[in-house]
């Protein structure tokens, strides 16, 4: 069916759409498009894939340790202690082999995630480095000369998220967080260090955590179940959620056996046996069965959301009706920042102006205290004057009477030694 239309300027489009009138024919012999799977694969194995995994948890909870059992190597592990100020982000990227196939793969981790006694906005440094990954991807899709081929592709594939092994229910931290990643990436909650708590409560908490995420509309990765081939394992896998699982670095021996694990004084706890945990599962889950899926879900959902978001953001719409140009988009946006950086001098000049009369009345206020300061200090400066003026007429008075006195006593001594030597010539 052939579809012809004609837009404003005037030219005409031709659009061949292959309905229900399409026409099925058969080959007459080998042509050799069946070869397409296989130089896809071809073409994918020898660019190879990235896989960048973020680990959501507190500090010591076996982030580390995990990732090391998950890809049986030894990663870099810097220790960290509980009194990081805020959340940062830590990345470390490395070149896996496995047979033929490369994995550039990136362990992205959340350092002091839960250590701060206000934890109000623990998540949005997760959240703005996933929305920095998305942009990066995007701005690389915008631009004129792209290569997505070769690109290092830095959007998270999936969340990991380790829970306090609490036995009862889920934290608030945890809920909030997740409520804020649950539309951004693939969200595979873990309870972490589960030999800490007993069967029986492993699975009461299982069932809460389960409970309290579909009560609060967290959305959780669900491995798929519309491929036949693992639509089985899947569907048997989403009712196991929350995977609880035990790390260790140590070989522990169990018989004849050398296996990796936990050893304490009642028995060992094996990390690849079923019936201690749920590494295996996850293991076979996360690497071996849905890795591509997560890969696809993170594309096609979480970026594509982001995508049509920032779109909507810069003018750009699907409506054929109404094309806006990116030379008119960009226009509006540029009137419209610089209107926002003009609002923003106005509202800084005006504090400026602000504070400027604030320090201004504030100088003549303390000089007018000062001022008045002063004159009370010269009033009670001269009345200490006057005082010790006083004072010091009141003291030359006194000295000038004490010595008027004391001449007379002498004159009067004086006259009488005199009047004695008289008597005495005349006796003679």
């Amino acid at each position: 069916m052939v579809v012809r239309t004609e837009n404003r300027s005037g030219h005409v489009k031709v659009r061949r759409n292959l309905g229900s009138d399409a026409r099925n024919l058969a080959l007459q012999g080998h042509v050799g498009f069946d070869s397409l799977p296989d130089q896809l694969v071809n073409k994918c194995v020898n660019l190879g894939f990235d896989m960048n995994i973020l680990c959501v948890g507190e500090t010591g909870i076996g982030k580390s340790t995990l990732m090391d059992c998950l890809f049986k190597a030894n990663f870099d592990d810097t220790v960290h202690t509980h009194k990081s100020p805020g959340v940062e982000i830590s990345q470390h990227i490395y070149n896996l082999k496995e047979g033929n196939v490369k994995l550039r793969l990136a362990i992205v981790d959340s350092v002091g995630y839960g250590d701060q006694i206000n934890k109000e906005n623990s998540f949005k440094p997760l959240v703005d480095y996933i929305d920095e990954q998305f942009e990066s991807y995007l701005q690389e899709e915008l631009k004129i000369k792209r290569d997505l081929v070769t690109f290092h592709d830095s959007r998270i594939h999936v969340c990991l998220y380790f829970l306090v092994p609490t036995g009862h229910s889920i934290r608030s931290l945890d809920l909030m967080t997740m409520k804020a990643l649950d539309k951004k990436c693939n969200i595979i909650p873990i309870i972490a260090k589960s030999d800490t708590v007993s069967k029986s409560e492993l699975d009461t908490f299982k069932a809460n955590i389960m409970a309290e995420l579909q009560s609060n509309d967290v959305e959780i990765y669900t491995f798929p179940v519309d491929d036949e081939t693992v639509s089985e394992v899947n569907t048997e896998m989403n009712e196991m959620m929350p995977f609880a699982v035990v790390g260790s670095r140590e070989d522990v021996k169990v018989g004849e056996a050398v296996v990796r694990g936990r050893e304490y004084p009642w028995g060992v706890v094996e990390i690849e046996n079923e019936q201690h945990c749920d590494f295996v599962k996850l293991r076979e889950m996360l690497i071996r069965t849905n890795m591509e899926d997560l890969r696809e879900v993170t594309h096609k959902r979480h970026y594509e959301l982001y995508r049509r978001g920032k779109l909507k953001q810069m003018g750009i719409t699907d409506d054929g009706a109404h094309p806006v140009s990116l030379q008119e988009t960009y226009e509006q946006k540029r009137a419209e920042h610089l209107e926002e950086l003009q609002k923003i001098e106005n509202d800084m000049r005006q504090k400026f102006v602000n504070k400027v009369r604030e320090k201004d009345l504030e100088l003549k206020r303390n000089e007018k205290e000062l001022a008045a300061k002063y004159e009370s200090l010269r009033k009670e400066n001269n009345e200490e004057k006057k005082r010790l003026d006083e004072e010091k007429k009141r003291v030359e008075e006194e000295l000038a009477a004490i010595k008027k006195k004391k001449e007379d006593i002498d004159r009067m001594n004086s006259e009488q030694v005199n009047g004695k030597d008289h008597k005495s010539k005349g006796r003679k």
